[in-house]
């Protein structure tokens, strides 16, 4: 399983996911993979997951298939996504 977020570093709203992303690698000791929706690849998963909205946050199975999927700026709990990480 892993877990992907999905935002822009310029927007509004970077600080506060950076901070969050941050908060989780502290309390968890585990790293959240980041993705640019304008890259070649983040492009590729916003299409693929029917992501519109950031930031997202998007967990998935080791094969991946879409578990669970967070949007918009009210950031889920830290425990929620934790266990969608390995």
């Amino acid at each position: 399983m892993g877990v992907m977020v999905v935002y822009k570093t310029s927007s509004e709203h970077a600080r506060g996911i950076e901070e969050y992303m941050r908060e989780f690698e502290r309390r968890t000791g585990k790293v959240l993979e980041t993705i640019d929706p304008d890259s070649r690849r983040g492009t590729d998963i916003c299409r693929l997951y029917d992501v519109v909205e950031y930031p997202t946050i998007i967990a998935t199975s080791n094969d991946g298939q879409l578990l669970r999927m967070w949007r918009g700026v009210t950031l889920p709990l830290i425990d929620e996504v934790s266990s969608y990480v390995v």
